[in-house]
């Protein structure tokens, strides 16, 4: 029986949970795939630096050259994460005809053209299933299983941090400041949390599934991108209020105009209905909700991040590198297939949807009227609005609903209700989206 040898960049948290689920199933793995698979070598930082599984000193190096350029090394697996020196590392595995399995989402994002082209010039594979949403397979799922539809709506929540927030804050009527200072904590939140609450992660993420969906790589500079600082827990309760819930998502939504398709991408916290089964998606959980054309509406869910649910989508990409490499198919899927030629990223302002505004305004006569007026100038129909009963403040909350409209003239009308006397803090604007 043949064996593969794979070599591991990085034995952190993830390396170690990899190592650890390969030596647990890896008898599993050989019976389901007739081939063996044995780590054979793992370049870290320091032979001491903490891990939570145990990696034997034997198979452990301080020097990734000596990993990738071994001969006896068939397949090699980065997990250090970056885009400096995994870029290099990535690059010099490819450019020896060597399968590369990476979980880094980053990379992957900003490199992919580059990558991918080195992976084909060189008769090899890139492999990137636990990039995106962890466990949940839904590279594997868009790229192959679902290789026969349009993808007309794909919706994620994609970043456990900013999940964990919103639900905590939508179930203990706590504001953001205090259940992020707590996600630090306990560790579901990065000391400095920008590139998770701010949608950097999720962006990366999104840009991924966008640009294998409809077959052109997205220009990131071109993607709507929205945190969840600015929800309050005066946002979640009126949504509540109002039948729904605050998630953030990553949407990719396909509009054909003539020949050039045109695809709505943005990152962005929504309202959506309590109903829907992604308003039920909670705590660190990610969920995908994918559309096409022939299959209709199907959804994938499961654990997002952490050692074992990357471990796993890292397992199932050793077992395709390794099955191409017996059967000497390299490139049976290929990593990415460019094959949109004219099909562009939608101007955010084109974007038609349904919007929550809340505006804090000063509670006297007139105000609702002036507001109004704004949005029927600008030839924006509202569907509804609540403004609370308060005892004796100065400036009160206003919610408004409008019914569906272009983002640009909502942003236009927006601007004008800002610069009202009676407005005294910045338009709160939340998208609504019915997944129709």
């Amino acid at each position: 029986m043949e064996q593969i040898n794979i070599g591991m960049i990085g034995g952190g948290t993830v390396g170690s949970g990899v190592f650890r689920a390969l030596e647990k199933n890896s008898a599993l793995m050989t019976a389901r795939l007739g081939v063996k698979l044995r780590i054979a070598k793992v370049a870290v930082k320091a032979f001491d630096e903490p891990r939570p599984y145990k990696i034997p000193a034997s198979v452990m190096t301080t020097d990734w050259t000596s990993v990738v350029n071994d001969p006896d090394i068939h397949v090699v697996i980065e997990l250090m994460g970056g885009t400096g020196l995994a870029k290099t590392v990535v690059l010099a595995a490819l450019k020896l005809g060597k399968p590369v399995i990476t979980a880094n989402k980053a990379l992957i994002s900003e490199c992919g053209p580059e990558l991918f082209d080195a992976a084909a010039k060189n008769n090899t594979n890139l492999y990137y299933e636990a990039s995106v949403a962890g466990g949940i397979p839904i590279i594997k799922t868009v790229r192959e299983a679902l290789v026969g539809n349009r993808f007309v709506q794909i919706y994620g929540i994609v970043n456990g941090t900013c999940n964990y927030i919103l639900t905590r804050m939508k179930n203990e009527r706590a504001e953001f400041a205090a259940i992020l200072a707590d996600a630090q904590k306990l560790g579901y939140a990065e000391a400095e949390p920008s590139l998770d609450v701010d949608g950097y992660d999720a962006m990366h993420k999104t840009h991924i599934l966008a640009s294998l969906a409809h077959g052109f790589w997205v220009d990131k500079k071109k993607i709507l991108v929205e945190g969840i600082r600015s929800i309050s827990q005066t946002d979640i309760q009126f949504a509540e209020k109002l039948g729904y819930t605050i998630k953030l998502l990553g949407i990719v939504k396909a509009a054909a105009e003539g020949k050039n398709e045109k695809v709505q991408i943005s990152v962005y916290p929504a309202l959506i209905p309590q109903q829907h089964v992604l308003a039920n998606v909670n705590d660190v959980f990610n969920a995908v909700f994918v559309r096409g054309d022939i299959v209709g509406d199907t959804l994938y869910y499961g654990r997002g991040a952490g050692k074992d649910a990357t471990a796993s989508a890292v397992l199932s990409d050793i077992a395709d590198a390794a099955t191409d490499i017996v059967n000497k198919t390299p490139r049976r899927v290929p990593a990415f297939a460019a094959y949109a030629k004219r099909a562009t990223v939608m101007a955010a302002g084109d974007a038609v949807s349904q919007f929550y505004i809340r505006l804090g305004v000063l509670d006297k006569p007139g105000v609702l009227a002036r507001v109004t007026a704004i949005f029927r100038d600008n030839k924006i129909s509202i569907s509804s609005v609540v403004q609370p009963e308060t005892q004796a403040a100065s400036t009160v909350p206003l919610i408004i609903m409008t019914h569906s409209c272009k983002e640009a003239a909502l942003q236009k009308a927006l601007a004008k209700i800002a610069r009202l006397p009676e407005v005294k803090a910045k338009p709160v604007l939340l998208r609504v989206e019915h997944f129709e």
